[in-house]
């Protein structure tokens, strides 16, 4: 994402790419304690990723979780169900934001700051770097946890 760009004065800068459907998928998601869990993989995520995400978040986080997350279509698929199902209910509770409020979705908050601070004008060769460089923002990023904390205090939710 180019954050800052330069040019003569009313000749809009123009980067000319290759288009390709190469991508990266990302998931993520953060604790009102300031910790965050972030996976970067190069297929997209379906249900069942989704679900193995969760997975790590109830190995990583002691206790009952409460997961606030948007309307995605993954975010209901049948493996979700049937994890939830298996036993997953014990100690999580997924609860679904109104239709479009990325005004209430704390993790909003982090992509911004990985964006426009973290990654601000990085350009990258290839896919395998830029996974790199995303990793690398996520570890500086995990170090900072009162930018963390702020997200979620930014959408109004506290302990």
């Amino acid at each position: 994402m180019a954050v800052r760009t330069w040019a003569p004065r009313g000749q809009t800068p123009i980067l000319r790419v290759p288009l390709t459907r190469d991508h990266l998928s990302a998931i993520s998601g953060i604790t009102f304690d300031g910790r965050l869990f972030l996976q970067v993989r190069p297929a997209s995520y379906d249900a069942a990723a989704v679900v193995g995400f969760l997975r790590v978040l109830l190995r990583k986080i002691s206790g009952k979780l409460v997961v606030i997350w948007d309307g995605s279509p993954i975010h209901r698929g049948h493996e979700i169900k049937d994890f939830l199902k298996r036993g997953a209910t014990k100690r999580l509770h997924l609860e679904q934001l109104p239709g479009y409020a990325p005004d209430l979705n704390p993790d909003e908050g982090i992509w911004n700051y990985l964006k426009r601070v973290e990654l601000g004008n990085v350009c990258c060769a290839n896919l395998e770097q830029l996974h790199q460089v995303l990793i690398r923002a996520k570890e500086r990023l995990r170090h900072k946890k009162e930018i963390i904390k702020s997200c979620s205090r930014q959408c109004g939710y506290s302990l």
